[in-house]
């Protein structure tokens, strides 16, 4: 092979830096998408990967399972190699996957994001209703020994219990504060099983998690979820005015259903909007984490 071929080809390594398991996983989605690697075939083997990327099995088998999160993957063990999944490039990340109810798009999302062995999440939402309940079906998973991954970090950012919140709120508007603690109650509700959920993994599975909540000084207008720093999904809270019962005294209210909220998911290698709306999700979070967001407050 000619030099000129060998440099075209991308094949022939160059002395450099290793790489890291991220850039593996963005060269062979690279490939994935644009049909060089195809629905249904077989991926080389990992000792054949690692040789040509130049780094160690074990940075091959996360950019595997980093695939395998987006659905792009299936059959990645330690033994046979993975099968490029016949829906590659259709999946929940790509650019037409028309948006779906929270419930609907979450749960799978989060279950594939647990398959990593370090899993990272990051939420904003008014009250941790829906992660909480997504995280069911990973939390069985792992107590049921069908997977183990060896760290999670989940962070959450919430509505501080300290503001008058825009929603829900009465459509009176009497000063009444007892949907306001009526909203508190519940997401204090959720904090406590979210934490106490995943905490519980360090001493039946041995997993090293990290679960962190931090108080924000406004009602949030949308949710947004990041998976595995290398998706994005997002919603908006869309009011609407309905009736409600607080101490069994009728109202009306302004609220959102947060569960059903339409969910558009973005990922991390499907093209260049997807990727920068990735990227610029992961900034603002770590923004209002680093800056203008303060311990939370349990108590009620």
């Amino acid at each position: 092979m000619e030099p000129e071929q060998a440099a075209a080809s991308g094949r022939e390594r160059s002395p450099r830096p290793p790489r890291s398991h991220r850039e593996v996983a963005d060269e062979l989605r690279s490939r994935i998408r644009s049909g060089e690697l195809r629905p249904g075939q077989r991926m080389p083997t990992q000792a054949r990967l690692a040789d040509e990327f130049g780094v160690e099995r074990g940075a091959v088998r996360q950019a595997l399972r980093i695939l395998q999160a987006e659905d792009l993957l299936a059959n990645v063990s330690k033994g046979s190699p993975a099968i490029v999944a016949p829906a590659a490039g259709r999946g929940p990340a790509a650019p037409e996957a028309p948006p779906q109810p929270t419930m609907v798009a979450l749960a799978p999302r989060i279950a594939a994001a647990f398959e990593t062995p370090h899993v990272a999440i990051d939420a904003l939402c008014l009250t941790a209703v829906s992660l909480t309940l997504a995280m069911s079906e990973p939390l069985l998973r792992i107590h049921a020994g069908r997977t183990k991954p060896a760290r999670v970090d989940v962070r959450v950012l919430l509505p501080s219990r300290d503001i008058d919140l825009a929603f829900p709120a009465r459509v009176d508007d009497t000063g009444d504060d007892r949907l306001q603690r009526s909203w508190l109650a519940q997401r204090n509700a959720q904090v406590r099983v979210l934490q106490h959920n995943l905490l519980a993994l360090r001493s039946t599975h041995g997993v090293d998690v990290r679960v962190t909540f931090r108080a924000l000084p406004f009602t949030p207008p949308v949710k947004l979820y990041l998976l595995n720093e290398s998706e994005a999904l997002f919603a908006y809270y869309t009011l609407s005015k309905r009736d409600a019962e607080i101490d069994h005294e009728p109202l009306q209210m302004y609220d959102a259903t947060g569960t059903q909220s339409m969910l558009f998911a973005f990922g991390q290698g499907a093209g260049a909007r997807d990727t920068t709306f990735v990227e610029q999700s992961h900034l603002w979070f770590n923004a209002l984490w680093e800056t203008i967001s303060s311990e939370l407050r349990f108590s009620d």
